[in-house]
């Protein structure tokens, strides 16, 4: 799980919903606290068992460069609820937690957040498969695309054999009372070892058991069954980068290496980091996407 070292907003950050047609959507946005947001807008997307409080050590930062950058919690995630909690109006169909569906749901929310600007989207990890179905559905207008620590299919090794674990845990009974008794068996060790500070613990904690069960099972079974579309997302010609830490323990570097290759994007290696550059190298990561998206808009304007 990712962990953040804080949980207090930055200036210029404030905790939104955003409006969607079938619910609504817990986001943090970020907006300069000087000068105004002129350049194309960015969509940030969190992992397998993450939250939009994932990218609060960046937010700040990336806004600072003179734009809109917009965090969000997925379709049953900590602040989004659960479409098995909610009654959509008549015509509208609900999120199911497949990636295709939590495509769609990113590609409304840069819908909304993008306007009539194109926008740069951001998919860490399990989020890099969803974001990678919003530019493959043609239905968001995208200035770029960034894989944080994704790879190009589903995922493997260590990491894969967790995931079932967690499944095999939740199958039977996918409820929040199980996701409670889960925090104890296993998650309240693992939180200890990951920060000594309560407050961030207590974060976690709630962001898990606030969580849809169902919404975990699904996700983890499209995570270990993800197919691999790099060259279906590489026909696209959109910009790219792909992002990672040198010690990344789930997808490994060398897959990510060469996803970028076949993607033909530009590639940046975070020294000292692992799975979650934006909390362990937050500047390092906020200095990357901002170079990234400033030459994407300076070659667009030529």
């Amino acid at each position: 799980m990712s962990t953040p070292k804080f949980l207090d907003l930055p200036p210029g950050v404030r905790r939104v919903d955003l409006d969607l047609s079938y619910g609504p959507v817990a986001a943090l946005r970020a907006l300069p606290v000087s000068g105004g947001a002129e350049l194309a807008p960015a969509v940030l997307v969190h992992g397998y068992t993450g939250s939009k409080e994932d990218f609060i050590a960046i937010l700040q930062t990336l806004a600072q460069g003179g734009r809109e950058v917009v965090a969000i919690d997925l379709p049953g995630t900590y602040g989004s609820p659960g479409p098995e909690t909610l009654t959509p109006p008549p015509g509208v169909r609900t999120p199911d937690y497949r990636l295709a569906s939590l495509g769609e749901v990113v590609a409304e929310v840069v819908e909304q957040v993008g306007g009539r600007m194109p926008v740069h989207l951001v998919g860490h990890s399990f989020g890099g498969l969803v974001v990678r179905e919003t530019a493959l559905s043609g239905m968001a207008d995208l200035a770029s695309l960034t894989l944080l620590c994704s790879g190009p299919a589903a995922l493997p090794g260590q990491a894969a054999m967790r995931t079932r674990a967690l499944i095999a845990a939740l199958s039977m009974d996918p409820s929040r009372e199980r996701l409670e008794e889960l925090w104890e068996e296993r998650f309240d060790a693992e939180a200890r070892q990951r920060t000594p500070d309560e407050g961030v613990r207590s974060f976690l904690r709630d962001r898990l058991v606030h969580s849809s069960a169902l919404g975990l099972l699904r996700c983890a079974e499209d995570l270990l069954g993800a197919r691999d579309r790099v060259e279906e997302l590489a026909a696209l010609r959109l910009p790219a980068l792909v992002m990672y830490g040198e010690n990344d323990d789930a997808w490994e570097p060398s897959l990510q290496e060469d996803m970028a290759k076949r993607l033909d994007a530009r590639r940046i290696v975070v020294p000292g980091a692992g799975h979650s550059p934006n909390v362990e190298a937050p500047e390092t990561t906020a200095s990357a996407f901002t170079a990234f998206w400033n030459e994407v808009e300076s070659v667009g304007r030529r």
